[in-house]
């Protein structure tokens, strides 16, 4: 460990091990099983139900199937890395502790900040989306809320003519406060429930993939990639790239499976199993859902869409089958929520028990053995966020948070096999260095290829981050004592 007065004091690898057996414990009670359906419960969320219309509308066209395996690359070259961390380290911090071990606090700090924008910010970009298609189920219905309720202040709509502009987005602080209380009863508990979603999650994709399959008209496709319009990122092949970065949040949840390596039955055997196998499901879904409900409906008819899957379904005979799809997609974005609520409230778990953070965010709860003030603080602010801010501007956010982390992670799987090359490892990243460098390029020009207001945004939030390390986090940190 370096000097405790260093920004980049490391944590040592038997303290991050003496973790997971001393003191309060989370329980242990997800197998192999439970975290690949963990994987698929998050991912497959707001990247296929929503962002994927709206990245077709803005950036990729009907070429968003090509974006989807950029994306899905990166996310590869990245889950491979993840995968031998987590056997390695089987504790809640997930790329926070990674980077802890191998490059320092500061960086770590850093992590742990930036892994706000990814769960924290995606679960409100999820829980708006949730917002936005529980207003088509109760249109079905002949049911309306008022559509001032249902918006950000930020957004407008078109009602019997006239423009009406938000006020709060109620739904969506609704579903992000559900979720939350559901997490404070326990995981086991939370994972029942996202067994049961993630069979009918699934099922409604493959029912979408086949019925629509019949129904593609392919002239949609034409051109497949729209030319460029003379911007960076509206189409193109720098459309394309931009369209990746923008669906790249689809594919956040195989690394919120880390975060539960402490409550994993066998950690070393199981995390790989988790992060590939959700990831490698998911791709190939994505891949054929885009491809069906870009063939159903021209791109240009998603701009403004936040709801693309239930507009494609029109072009089919299907009617009925909306009630269905969204009812799934309803359920399925409740899962979203919940797990990425889960992965933030962990990460801060474990920066809070190095003492980065006050104590609150690691009390847990006598019966549930949940840190449920921490679960209680983000129902707070992911509901603010949910509440006030657009679904663009905070999944962007979350996109650019999330492929920083990625980099991060690749990064340390090199030094890791530098400062510790015979450490146990259950999983072998393979082809090192190439398959780390590579993701550290593909997933930096994806971040390359985000908006500046979104970069604008991400230094903003990292420079609060740094108030916040120095005015407490160094001086208690349980390092430096």
């Amino acid at each position: 460990m370096k000097s405790n007065n260093s920004l980049f004091r490391t944590k040592p690898l038997e303290e991050v091990l003496k973790d997971t057996t001393e003191g309060p414990q989370l329980k242990k009670t997800l197998g192999a099983f439970n975290l690949v359906t963990l994987g698929i419960g998050v991912i497959i969320g707001a990247g296929i139900f929503s962002l994927t219309g709206i990245a077709a509308a803005n950036n990729a066209g009907p070429a968003v199937t090509i974006s989807f395996m950029i994306a899905a690359l990166g996310c590869a070259f990245a889950g491979l890395c993840y995968a031998e961390f987590a056997s390695m380290l089987p504790i809640a911090g997930s790329a926070y502790t990674y980077s802890y071990v191998t490059m320092g606090e500061f960086i770590a700090w850093i992590i742990g900040w930036d892994l706000v924008l990814e769960y924290a910010v995606g679960a409100a970009t999820v829980a708006i989306s949730w917002s936005r298609y529980l207003s088509k189920l109760l249109h079905l219905f002949n049911v309306e809320l008022p559509a001032q309720l249902m918006m950000s202040p930020f957004d407008s709509t078109i009602v019997n003519g006239q423009t009406v502009h938000g006020i709060i987005n109620l739904p969506a602080v609704f579903i992000t406060v559900l979720m939350s209380m559901i997490l404070i009863r326990g995981t086991k508990e939370s994972a029942k429930l996202n067994n049961f979603i993630v069979v009918l999650k699934v099922s409604v994709v493959l029912a979408f993939i086949f019925l629509g399959w019949g129904y593609i008209n392919k002239e949609n496709y034409i051109p497949y990639i729209p030319e460029n319009t003379g911007e960076f990122e509206h189409f193109g092949w720098t459309g394309v790239v931009t369209g990746a970065a923008v669906v790249f949040f689809a594919f956040i949840g195989f690394d919120a499976v880390s975060t539960a390596a402490q409550e994993a039955k066998n950690p070393k055997r199981d995390m790989p199993i988790g992060i590939l196998g959700s990831l490698v499901i998911c791709t190939i879904l994505y891949v054929l859902f885009a491809h069906v409900m870009t063939g159903l409906e021209n791109y240009k008819n998603f701009v403004g869409e936040a709801a693309p899957v239930a507009k494609a379904i029109e072009n089919t005979p299907y009617k009925f089958f909306q009630e269905m799809i969204i009812i799934a997609i309803l359920g399925g974005y409740s899962s979203v929520v919940m797990v990425l609520l889960m992965g933030q409230s962990r990460v801060f778990y474990t920066m809070s028990k190095d003492g980065l953070l006050p104590s609150v965010f690691s009390d847990l709860h006598p019966k549930f053995k949940t840190p449920y003030k921490s679960n209680i603080l983000f129902a707070i602010f992911v509901g603010l966020f949910s509440a006030f801010v657009p679904v663009t501007v905070v999944g962007e956010m979350s996109s650019i948070g999330t492929l920083f982390a990625f980099v991060l992670v690749c990064i340390g799987v090199l030094v890791m096999r530098k400062t510790n090359p015979d450490a146990p490892r259950a999983f072998r990243t393979p082809w090192v260095p190439f398959v780390p460098v590579m993701g550290v390029i593909v997933c930096f020009y994806m971040m390359y290829a985000l908006p500046m207001d979104t970069w604008i945004r991400l230094f903003v939030w990292m420079g609060i981050g740094m108030l916040v390390y120095f005015a407490y986090g160094k001086k208690n940190s349980k390092f430096a004592k």
